[in-house]
């Protein structure tokens, strides 16, 4: 890049010029722990853990699948991950993820977990 944008500078041999424009990248997740209602198999559990991973990766593009608690019917957890180069967006995406969830009738949200990694992480 150079110091002018015109192309002309160019040409005149204006010096080059760095600018620091190292790319920031965030990454979010979030674990819920649910407790599921009214729910009897394995079967029954898939009918109401399903629709909450799939609105979830519907409205706010986001990774999610049930990643533990699968051989009990009645509990559930669903993780999430996000990937965003602005950290408020990350934030504000996980923070209506969570509302998402927890406003569901059929579960009871027993925790989530959240976590948030940055460029500088280790």
């Amino acid at each position: 890049m150079y110091g002018s944008g015109d192309p002309a500078n160019r040409a005149q041999g204006a010096t080059p010029y760095r600018r620091d424009i190292r790319a920031h990248m965030f990454v979010g997740t979030l674990s819920f722990d649910l407790l599921l209602g009214d729910v009897h198999s394995l079967k029954e559990k898939r009918s109401l853990v399903r629709p909450i991973v799939a609105e979830l990766q519907r409205k706010y593009a986001v990774s999610a699948a049930e990643v533990g608690h699968q051989e009990l019917h009645r509990r559930s957890e669903i993780g999430l991950a996000l990937v965003s180069g602005d950290a408020g967006h990350l934030s504000d995406v996980l923070d209506r993820c969570e509302r998402l969830v927890a406003a569901r009738p059929e579960v009871e949200l027993l925790s989530v977990r959240r976590r948030f990694h940055g460029d500088d992480d280790d």
